[in-house]
């Protein structure tokens, strides 16, 4: 196991010195984020976070906050707990977001490991724990005077990307002393990305027991005035999108991009995940797989609204067969992307 995988505060500066050697690089991978716990409690101190963040509700207005405070906060915490409940790791009391994070930095730690014992991987959360600053200031105190921020989001958005450097940045406004930072680039059309995704699809779809009609590739969603403004998430993916169907030589109708997770009453990304899933059921198709390749970890979104939900609205209207595609995860494709991002993003460092 590495040091400074487990989730304690951050480590006193005086003593970082016999932690790691001067001048250590660290690698810290961020994902979304996740409540403490599956209760009401906890999902409402993540939610709050979350849906106050301008980067993700951009109109942070009066009416926002009333709705925010006065609806979503006092009833959806108990939806979404009773979601949380479902796909919970009781093992280790977290979130499967939390578990498969983890796991992803100890691998790529052990990855780097040839490039020297001043190479320190972490990782943290961007809403809820362990957060960007714990998990900086632990750096900072065992010795990084370089570190490499890895936004574990494939397509940038300013929703996800965006706000992670948002808090990277803003923790570094306190510092006197700041470590030189780099931000690793969106990696939608990486061949390494494209091909992980593709070994990936192949070996889940070859394991199935029926073969899926039509397969979603499934990409979380976006209000169609942030693309308005120029946030390149569409386009971005649509090319991965793109890419993978040559990859595993698809044509347009046999993998279908669609956009999930609609949120309030704005106009959304289409076509949306759960009415294509319905048309396609009432259409007389039998056998679908859904695939979530913006997602590079399972989550309450893949376990749950797709696994789950998207399941129910399938065999509802009239499907049979039904597959959720699992994410690249840790798995050896998933940890090769990871392992060739940091890799070529450390260049100069190492």
């Amino acid at each position: 196991m590495l040091g400074g995988m487990n989730e304690a505060s951050a480590v006193d500066p005086a003593t970082a010195t016999e932690l790691a050697p001067a001048a250590a690089i660290g690698v810290l991978l961020i994902n979304l984020g996740t409540p403490d716990a599956a209760d009401p409690p906890a999902v409402r101190r993540y939610l709050k976070e979350f849906l106050s963040d301008p980067r993700v509700i951009e109109n942070q207005g009066v009416v926002w906050k009333a709705v925010l405070n006065g609806i979503i906060l006092p009833i959806r915490p108990r939806i979404k707990a009773k979601d949380y409940q479902k796909i919970w790791n009781v093992e280790r009391n977290e979130s499967p977001l939390k578990t498969i994070t983890r796991a992803q930095a100890e691998k790529l730690g052990h990855a780097l490991a040839p490039l020297g014992p001043h190479i320190i991987v972490d990782w943290a959360m961007r809403y809820g724990n362990p957060s960007i600053e714990q998990r900086l200031a632990s750096m900072i105190a065992r010795g990084c005077e370089r570190i490499l921020i890895m936004p574990l989001y494939p397509q940038y958005s300013a929703a996800t990307t965006a706000t992670v450097c948002d808090e990277v940045f803003r923790v570094l406004m306190g510092l006197r002393r700041q470590p030189t930072i780099r931000i690793a680039a969106p990696y939608y059309d990486d061949k390494v990305y494209i091909d992980a995704l593709a070994t990936s699809m192949r070996d889940a779809l070859g394991e199935l027991s029926f073969q899926p009609e039509v397969i979603l590739a499934s990409f979380h969603g976006m209000p169609e005035e942030y693309v308005r403004k120029g946030d390149p998430y569409e386009k971005q993916c649509i090319e991965t999108t793109r890419l993978l169907r040559a990859a595993l030589g698809m044509t347009d109708d046999k993998l279908i991009l669609t956009f999930q997770s609609r949120f309030g009453r704005a106009k959304w990304l289409e076509p949306a995940t759960d009415q294509t899933v319905r048309a396609l059921g009432k259409r007389g198709v039998k056998s679908i797989a859904v695939a979530t390749p913006g997602f590079s970890a399972d989550c309450l979104e893949t376990l749950e609204e797709i696994a789950v939900e998207n399941a129910h609205i399938f065999r509802k209207a009239g499907g049979e067969n039904f597959a959720a595609i699992p994410c690249l995860n840790d798995s050896a494709p998933g940890m090769l992307l990871l392992e060739d991002m940091a890799r070529r993003e450390l260049k100069g460092w190492v």
